[in-house]
């Protein structure tokens, strides 16, 4: 007990993949960890994307920690198997969930964590933070964008096509996600789909030849030296992707590594139907915004656009700065400074907040050091309790 409160031995925020996987291999070492989300359901970010979601990774690299996707899963598995993959392992015996909570503050209280909720403070003798890098939407406040007429929406809210069907839809942002939506509205029924692009992305097919996985190949690669790997890349792709400058989109002189090592950003990654529409100008691309006005907008090439509504595929930041931002563990940019098994302070480490091939699979075998790491030091600190103990009563 801490001042009279019961004190848990782990606390998890987020139940999403990097949670659910700390939570599993916590039980899996014997600890009994409290697995704590603002939503009412675990994998709550997977359950609220577009319908047409599926993993760019493959199913072997992509499960939870020593527990692979049951028989029938896709290759690719889908948003919605994916979600029942989280829920069914988040209910094993051993976890215990707090859900529909929203985590206000953490801090320090002596030798324990307190974790201020919107159901009231928890303490804790351990605290895993795993929300993810793409926790909250990020949504451009261009000029003239309060006076435009029609409707803005980030692509965390899109589901499908249907509710866009005959209309002008204006995607911006070319990640996955918005070359995947503009692609779902340009098949979907709309009568003009447009996708506005600041910066070429480096782009690579969802699966190579074959059928195999891409990340597959692309995670060994990832470690090794960029300037060794991205010539490698930049065949693969003229072979497999071709040049796409004539329709928008040249090929970024910075290569896929070393562009995603920088950025901390992963490429696009899309299936060959995406490329085929491009090329059969099944949906525009055009330069991104300049401002906005009632009527529409305008590009920065001076192009002027009518669109009925316009979806913000912007990203997301990781949100951490309002609950963890005072404790001098993040960076200049809002992400951990340290992450995985080793501490960013004492009793309070981080957990799946960065970009690479098959990050899944990566955050689930950290997964389990990180829960040596813990149950170390929770049984060192059980030791000292029982040798204190002792001497006092000698």
């Amino acid at each position: 007990m801490s001042n009279g409160h019961e004190v848990n031995d782990v606390l998890i925020i987020g139940a999403g993949p990097a949670g659910v996987s700390a939570a599993l291999s916590l039980r899996d070492v014997g600890l009994r960890p409290l697995l704590i989300d603002r939503a009412a359901d675990v994998g709550s970010s997977w359950r609220a994307r577009y319908d047409r979601l599926r993993l760019n990774t493959g199913r072997r690299t992509s499960h939870l920690p020593g527990r692979p996707y049951p028989v029938g899963t896709a290759v690719f598995p889908t948003r919605d198997q994916v979600v029942a993959h989280l829920e069914h392992h988040a209910g094993e015996s051993g976890i215990e969930q707090l859900l529909g909570t929203t985590v206000t503050r953490v801090d320090r209280d002596g030798s324990y964590w307190r974790v201020d909720t919107s159901a009231g403070p928890l303490w804790s003798r351990q605290v895993v933070v795993a929300t993810g890098y793409e926790h909250t939407p990020v949504m451009p406040n261009w000029p003239g964008l309060d006076g435009f007429d029609g409707a803005v929406l980030h692509s965390s809210a899109y589901r499908n096509a249907e509710p866009f069907r005959d209309g002008r839809v204006l995607v911006v942002g070319a990640g996955s996600s918005g070359m995947e939506i503009v692609y779902d509205l340009a098949v979907g029924g709309a009568d003009s789909a447009w996708l506005a692009v600041r910066t070429p992305p480096n782009i690579m097919l969802r699966a190579l030849p074959g059928g195999i996985p891409s990340d597959y190949l692309a995670t060994p690669l990832f470690d090794a030296p960029s300037r060794l790997v991205d010539p490698l890349a930049r065949l693969g792709g003229r072979i497999t992707v071709g040049d796409l400058s004539a329709f928008g989109l040249p090929t970024p002189s910075e290569g896929v590594f070393a562009r995603g090592k920088r950025q901390g950003r992963a490429p696009v990654i899309v299936d060959r139907e995406v490329i085929d529409a491009i090329r059969a100008g099944a949906f525009e691309v055009v330069p991104t915004i300049a401002h906005f006005d009632a009527d529409g907008v305008t590009l920065i090439d001076g192009r002027r656009l009518d669109p009925d509504v316009v979806i913000c595929a912007t990203g997301y930041h990781c949100g951490l700065g309002p609950i963890l931002g005072h404790l001098g563990v993040l960076g200049a940019d809002g992400h951990p400074r340290t992450q995985g098994s080793r501490a960013a302070a004492p009793g309070l480490r981080f957990l799946g907040f960065q970009s690479r091939p098959g990050l899944i699979g990566r955050v689930a075998r950290e997964s389990r050091a990180v829960a040596r790491s813990i149950a170390a030091e929770l049984a060192a600190r059980r030791d000292e309790r029982s040798l204190a103990r002792c001497s006092e009563s000698c």
